[in-house]
C-alpha cells in the first residue's frame, strides 16, 4: 500500500512541479503573483480537449496545440491586463487584483463556451496497469511522469544554455542592470509569460488524462503552484521543482493515514508551517526584514 502513495506521490507532484515551474518563471520577471495562471492551466486541457474530440487530431499533436495557444493566452493576459497597468506603475497590489479579474472573467467564459458540466478526455480503452512490487502504474500515469519530467529536462536547457533563457535570468535578477546592457525587459516579460503559460497548459493537459476537466478545475491547481513555490523558495526555479514535490509527499503520504479529505488541510497546513518557521522557503533568501 505505501508503495501505491509514493508512485502516486510522484505523478502528482510532476503536476504540481510544472504548475509552481510556470508560475514562479513568471513571477521571477513581473515580480507579482499571477494568479490568472490557474485559468491558463484550465484553458490548456480545454484547448486539448477540444482538438482530440471534435477535430480527432492525435493526441501527441493537440498536447503541444495545447501548449502553444496556453502560451497565447498568457501573452495576452499580459498585453491586454498587466501591460497597461505597468505603464501607469500600477502597484503589485492592483496587478493582483487585476490577475483575479482575468482568472474570474476567462474561467466564467470558459463556463460559458463548454458548459458547466464534467467533461472527460479519454485517450481509448482503459489499459491494465503495470505492478511495481505491490504498487501499480498505469500506461497513462506512465506518459505524464515521463512528458513532465522531460518538459522539467527542456526547461532547464532553455534557463541555463540559451539567450532567451539567460536573459530571462538577468532580468529577474535585475531589470535595471539587463537594461543597461542591451536587454528589452518588455519582451523578456512578453516571453516569460509565453514559457510559463505553456508549462502552464501542458499541466492542464497532462492532469486532464487523469481527472475530469471543469471550468473551476483551475483555482485548486493555482493554489498548489503558490504554495509549492512557497515551499521551495518563491522565484526560485530549483525551489518551484522541489515544493512540487514535496507537497504531492506530503499530501498522498498524509492520505495514508488521514481520510482523504484531509488533503487540503495538509497543503495549507504545510504552507502555514513554511510562513511561520521559513518563509523565504527552502532554496528562498532571506530578505533584510526577514533578518531584522
Amino acid at each position: 500500500m505505501l508503495e501505491q502513495f509514493i508512485i502516486n506521490a510522484i505523478i502528482v507532484g510532476s503536476i504540481y512541479a510544472l504548475i509552481a515551474l510556470g508560475f514562479t518563471i513568471i513571477y521571477r520577471t513581473v515580480k507579482f503573483f499571477h494568479f490568472a495562471h490557474g485559468v491558463v492551466y484550465t484553458a490548456g486541457a480545454y484547448f486539448a480537449y477540444t482538438f482530440f474530440t471534435f477535430i480527432h487530431l492525435p493526441f501527441a499533436l493537440c498536447f503541444l496545440l495545447a501548449m502553444l495557444l496556453a502560451a497565447v493566452l498568457g501573452i495576452a493576459i499580459d498585453k491586454l491586463v498587466y501591460s497597461p497597468l505597468r505603464i501607469f506603475k500600477a502597484s503589485n497590489f492592483v496587478l493582483l487584483l487585476a490577475s483575479f479579474g482575468a482568472f474570474i472573467f476567462l474561467q466564467n467564459l470558459i463556463g460559458l463556451i463548454f458548459g458547466n458540466q464534467i467533461l472527460v478526455l479519454n485517450l481509448g480503452p482503459v489499459e491494465e496497469g503495470y505492478k511495481i512490487f505491490s504498487a501499480v502504474i498505469t500506461p497513462v500515469q506512465i506518459l505524464i511522469l515521463v512528458v513532465s519530467i522531460l518538459l522539467m529536462i527542456l526547461l532547464w536547457i532553455f534557463i541555463q544554455k540559451t539567450k532567451i533563457g539567460k536573459a530571462m535570468r538577468a532580468v529577474a535578477d535585475d531589470s535595471l542592470a539587463a537594461s543597461v546592457v542591451g536587454i528589452n525587459p518588455d519582451k523578456i516579460i512578453l516571453a516569460s509569460f509565453a514559457l510559463g503559460s505553456a508549462l502552464a497548459g501542458a499541466a492542464g493537459v497532462l492532469i486532464s488524462l487523469e481527472t475530469n476537466l471543469t471550468p473551476v478545475m483551475g483555482f485548486s491547481a493555482i493554489l498548489k503552484g503558490i504554495i509549492a513555490s512557497v515551499i521551495g523558495g518563491v522565484g526560485s526555479i530549483p525551489g518551484a521543482l522541489a515544493g512540487g514535490f514535496i507537497l504531492g509527499f506530503a499530501e498522498n503520504l498524509g492520505i495514508a493515514f488521514l481520510p482523504s479529505e484531509w488533503k487540503d488541510f495538509i497543503s495549507f497546513a504545510i504552507l502555514i508551517v513554511f510562513l511561520l518557521v521559513r518563509p523565504y522557503g527552502i532554496f528562498g533568501t532571506k530578505t533584510d526584514k526577514e533578518t531584522v
